[in-house]
């Protein structure tokens, strides 16, 4: 068995900011977090990923500063932060207010999950470069470094080392910067393709100097049965993510799931 059974069986359910009044989407956070959901997520884009592409939607990182003052005890963040979109600097100052704001006066409870971004509509209706896979995989590998220094001299500092979150599973940039740098892997592999990146990751981290144990294993549950995940976490997942899009928000998956994490961790 992988080192990250030792963890808690978590879920994480991610609110697609889309085909929804904002009202909506505070009503779900609320809803989630009372059902005992662990990490709520939104994700980084400016259109619809799903559905109408001129639907409804609102942007992330205003709506996590948002749900950082609503909720009280579940951990919050993008899944996934586009890395494109802002100054390095700039998303660790965001990040250490959120974590502020979500700490109450104890710990703050921001994952900053991130990525190199590849929706290119974002792009180019925003006035972004969009560059190629490579390059923007490099913007990140670049950045992470000065993120984590900048947090090192806000003042104040962080309430806590800022869990990082990263998604993708590129064999040749993308694992070896979760290696590097990442709390939390995350990606959407079934078992098979799982079993492989971790192959490729623990190498990764041999090259890099660090245990591979130090790392979460997140994977997403859409299309997946129970024994679908219990492999998944027989083989080290023990963050296990559920996406829900408006207009509705349907909970019943994630409570069925929430019930399951349960039998999981008595």
């Amino acid at each position: 068995m992988s080192e990250n059974l030792k963890r808690p069986v978590r879920i994480g359910v991610q609110i697609a900011p889309q085909h929804a009044p904002y009202e909506k989407i505070r009503d779900t956070a609320a809803a989630l977090e009372g059902a005992g959901a662990d990490i709520l997520f939104n994700w980084d884009h400016f259109y619809p990923l799903s559905g109408e592409p001129d639907g409804l939607h609102f942007e992330s990182w205003t709506m996590l500063a948002a749900l950082a003052e609503q909720t009280r005890r579940v951990e919050i963040g993008a899944l996934v932060n586009c890395n494109s979109y802002r100054n390095a600097h700039l998303q660790a100052d965001m990040a250490r207010t959120i974590d502020h704001i979500s700490a109450r006066g104890g710990t703050g409870r921001f994952i900053f999950g991130t990525g190199a971004g590849w929706f290119e509509r974002d792009y180019t209706e925003y006035g972004y470069e969009f560059g190629t896979a490579g390059s923007r995989l490099n913007a990140l590998a670049a950045n992470l470094p000065l993120i984590e220094d900048r947090w090192t001299k806000l003042n104040p500092p962080p309430t806590r080392e800022i869990p990082i979150l990263i998604g993708g599973g590129g064999e040749k940039k993308t694992l070896k910067i979760v290696a590097r740098h990442a709390d939390i892997w995350h990606s959407f592999s079934d078992v098979p393709t799982l079993e492989h990146k971790l192959g490729v990751l623990g190498s990764w981290c041999d090259e890099v100097g660090r245990d591979i144990g130090e790392i979460e294993i997140s994977t997403e549950l859409r299309g997946r049965s129970v024994d679908d995940a219990d492999e998944l976490y027989d083989r080290g997942t023990t963050l296990f993510t559920l996406g829900l899009s408006g207009p509705e928000y349907d909970l019943a998956p994630a409570v069925d799931w929430l019930a399951w994490r349960d039998s999981k961790n008595a």
